[in-house]
């Protein structure tokens, strides 16, 4: 018998214990950690931030749908895995023995880096998580009724900047239709290099669409922007030019604000040697296994992924839906095999791939490879993409009640997109 455990219970995690128990032997045992009752459906979170979703309509109990499929559960979250004995600490001070363990938490969000910065004992909101989508839903009718200025944004170090884009132009659509947009000025900033850099450097002509959008909404930015510290109403930035050098300060009031973190690896893993990079996140082979600890694999954003390119000011990489769907694909295939004592040898493609919703349109992009030079390299718009990513919404919330793996990117976003699956 071999106990397979998966730390998380998000985008990534969820598809992954469903994946893995189809591939099991009946003597096997599939469980999942999560510090969460509840699965939430991350990308939605900018809906709920201007009060276009509630709670309950991108959350649900995870328990009942992972057990009628077998799959047992723990509502704990872990203090410590210790690879070296093969076991995982819970909070509660329990310990829980694994033979293959698949980290697929997401990130730890790191708003202590940044004086000021976060929902929580800080000046800002964010959309990274439901808690703080919701802590904006509560106070955005208060704003609307006494509208200012906005700074919307990533601070340095981030790495998902698509979420920003759609917050912004998310609020700009729900001010346009509560017609106050003309007392709201809104700046973007960014610590990108150039708008429509998205960490990718660039994607099509994503740097051209992007300024133009923002332009046709009236939308100011700041790029190699690295936000210094964060008051009640103020946000401290210096930009910075091509070179690094410091071009400008910037003190900037507001009344509303939405700065996504960086990420690191959660304090479960963090400074584990050979299991994670300094910032905490998973290291990863072609296989998504751990070269130290062969019986660990990871899958989605606490997977370690060095930046596309160097940038004046620190940016990441993201990790899109399509590249965790083959990182769960490939991960369950290899954990498969190695239960009939075979080697791993399936691969995820690692290729970026994303819908960024902007109220009433929005855009999509393909890169593959993410590294240039690339064989795709698509940037679309249209309002298409709004309804996509509603359909995708409804599609993976139906699909993970239900408990199954099916692909989404695979059969749906690629087909819209007039290209054949990726290899």
């Amino acid at each position: 018998m071999a106990h397979i455990v998966i730390l998380g219970a998000g985008i990534g995690g969820m598809p992954m214990a469903y994946e893995m128990q189809e591939k099991i032997r009946k003597e096997d045992k599939v469980t999942v950690i999560s510090n969460s009752d509840s699965f939430q459906f991350v990308p939605s979170n900018p809906w709920v931030g201007v009060k276009w979703r509630t709670r309950e309509d991108i959350t649900f109990p995870i328990r009942p749908y992972l057990e009628r499929k077998g799959i047992s559960f723990i509502a704990v979250g872990a203090k410590r895995v210790h690879p070296d004995k093969n076991q995982i600490e819970l909070e509660n001070g329990e310990i829980v023995d694994y033979d293959y363990l698949v980290i697929a938490t997401g990130p730890k969000l790191a708003f202590d880096e940044i004086e000021g910065l976060g929902p929580h004992g800080g000046f800002t909101h964010s959309v990274c998580h439901i808690d703080h989508a919701m802590k904006s839903n509560n106070e955005w009718e208060d704003f609307v009724k006494n509208p200012g200025p906005i700074v919307v944004g990533a601070v340095q170090g981030a790495s998902c900047f698509g979420p920003a884009y759609e917050y912004a132009f998310i609020m700009e659509t729900d001010l346009r239709r509560r017609k106050i947009r003309n007392k709201v000025p809104m700046t973007f900033v960014t610590s990108e290099p150039y708008i429509g850099h998205l960490g990718l450097g660039g994607v099509g002509d994503s740097k051209g669409i992007m300024e133009s959008a923002m332009r046709d909404k009236h939308i100011k930015w700041i790029c190699n922007a690295k936000t210094t510290k964060i008051e009640a109403g103020k946000m401290y930035v210096t930009e910075h030019d091509d070179q690094g050098n410091v071009k400008k300060e910037h003190v900037l009031p507001f009344n509303y604000s939405m700065m996504l973190p960086a990420f690191k690896g959660i304090d479960a893993v963090f400074g584990i040697e050979g299991l994670t990079n300094p910032r905490g996140f998973i290291l990863v082979d072609q296989n998504q296994r751990n070269p130290k600890y062969k019986n660990i694999y990871s899958v989605g954003v606490c997977v370690a992924i060095p930046p596309v390119e160097a940038t004046p000011i620190p940016t990441g990489t993201p990790k899109t839906g399509y590249m965790i769907e083959s990182m769960v694909t490939a991960t369950a295939e290899n954990i498969e095999a190695e239960l009939h004592g075979q080697e791993p040898t399936s691969t995820a493609t690692w290729n970026a791939i994303c819908l960024a919703d902007f109220g009433d349109g929005g855009i999509a992009f393909v890169a593959l490879p993410q590294i240039p030079p690339r064989n795709v390299n698509k940037f679309y718009e249209g309002k298409w993409v709004h309804t996509a990513k509603i359909a995708f919404e409804k599609y993976f919330i139906r699909k993970m009640k239900k408990g199954t793996s099916e692909p989404f990117y695979e059969k749906s976003i690629l087909k819209a997109m007039g290209i054949e699956k990726l290899k």
